[in-house]
């Protein structure tokens, strides 16, 4: 493993909390004080565990304000930027090039299914628009077509195009990319179950939403690994993966809202639709699994899991108004 990349370690995508259909502003200043004391390297604001999509451009903007003022410059901020229109993200890089973020995160379009050909001038168009680092995503089983690595080394010889991250979910190439890359070339994997996988196989870190819970754990998982302690690297993951799974058992970013607001770090587990709340059953198995491992800094026990019978908070689109059932 090596450290001398660009924006290696563990980064942490994180959610974006709603109350009442809003930008819930003193949840979002919690996390932020709660996670820059921890050991992440790095915050990813409005990608698919932000629900980014669902955010407006003013309610975007406004995100980056309030975690930059609590992060005071002592962890990088990437934003992330999805769509299937060239043009239409060209501007909004522009419209963001003054705010207090490091880079981006630049997804692969979605649905229109570009060939490699496309992909490749679609990158570079972008990439041209901004002098900050672009961190590319491939993600097919979600946009419908894999960039393959032939086309991820064309790119990667542009010179702010910095790395990847990897949910591609064929092993096969994700270890030919970590062969083949330049030396200069990052990559972070975002298959949160397949982090230690990928670490051993010479991944520089992870975008990893389950890093939300037992943060600590996931950085002991990366330091043993650096310091090439195999089997104390192992044994922790041992014991981190069932909560990993148990957070992707139902979508993303629902099962990590619930504990979330189980901890305390937000006020509600809301969600904007089409996002839905977990299951009973699911939340149910959540709370056990948080009674078990609960995170240093949050309020896990006592009145957190002691709440009583919990509320049903209903996904909401972003016009709910004031006094909606939460």
């Amino acid at each position: 493993m090596t450290s001398d990349r660009p924006l290696p370690g563990l980064w942490l995508p994180l959610i974006t909390p709603f109350r009442y259909g809003r930008l819930d502003e003193a949840s979002l200043r919690r996390l932020a004080r709660h996670y820059t004391g921890s050991r992440i390297d790095g915050f990813v604001l409005c990608a698919t565990t932000g629900e980014g999509p669902t955010l407006s451009e003013d309610e975007s903007e406004r995100l980056v304000e309030v975690v930059a003022a609590e992060v005071a410059g002592a962890l990088p901020i990437i934003l992330g930027q999805c769509g299937s229109d060239t043009s239409r993200l060209a501007a909004a890089l522009k419209r963001s090039a003054g705010w207090p973020v490091y880079g981006y995160l630049i997804t692969v379009p979605p649905y229109s299914r570009p060939s490699q050909e496309g992909l490749f001038r679609h990158f570079s168009a972008l990439a041209s628009e901004t002098a900050k680092p672009v961190l590319l995503y491939n993600i097919p089983y979600r946009t419908g077509v894999n960039l393959r690595n032939e086309t991820l080394l064309r790119l990667a010889e542009i010179s702010n195009i910095v790395g990847v991250k990897d949910c591609c979910a064929d092993v096969q190439q994700s270890f030919d990319l970590l062969r083949l890359r330049p030396a200069s070339f990052c990559v972070l994997t975002g298959e949160d179950t397949l982090f230690y996988d990928a670490l051993v196989h010479g991944a520089d870190g992870g975008i990893l939403a389950a890093a939300h819970i037992e943060t600590e754990r996931f950085a002991r998982v990366r330091d043993s690994l650096m310091a090439n302690d195999w089997l104390g690297a192992l044994q922790e993951w041992r014991e981190l993966v069932d909560m990993v799974r148990l957070l992707f058992a139902e979508p993303n970013p629902a099962p990590l809202k619930h504990c979330l607001w189980r901890t305390g770090l937000i006020d509600s587990p809301e969600l904007r639709l089409p996002m839905a709340g977990v299951s009973a059953s699911l939340a149910t198995r959540l709370d056990s699994a948080l009674a078990r491992c609960a995170q240093p800094g949050a309020r896990i026990t006592g009145s957190a899991l002691g709440r009583g019978p919990r509320r049903n908070i209903r996904a909401t689109s972003a016009a709910a108004a004031p006094g909606a059932e939460d």
